[in-house]
């Protein structure tokens, strides 16, 4: 089994006694395409900030090629190829159902 390119493990992010995102876990593959959806409040952009590295989690690891990027700042994730963009439409036109 080959290594994801990918590995958020048992990630949480509290603010207070408020967790926003807890204990999430998601391999995922290089070239994979996936979506996070969710009701508003669910977690969703909070996650995509710690993979990002504009939050830090509270607990859990992130991997990226097979690196433990926890303690990574945001512009050396964005230098390994990690980015996010905001409610970008223009990403999907390509797709077809």
């Amino acid at each position: 089994m080959s290594v994801p390119l990918l590995r958020v493990d048992t990630v949480s992010r509290s603010y207070g006694s408020r967790r926003a995102v807890d204990k999430v876990s998601v391999d995922l593959e290089a070239g994979a395409r996936h979506a996070i959806i969710g009701p508003n409040g669910a977690g969703k952009s909070t996650l995509l900030h710690l993979v990002a590295g504009t939050l830090r989690p509270t607990a859990g690891r992130i991997h990226y090629a097979g690196h433990d990027i926890g303690r990574w700042p945001a512009h050396r994730r964005a230098r390994a190829g990690i980015a996010r963009t905001w409610q970008h439409p223009a990403l999907a036109r390509p797709l077809t159902a």
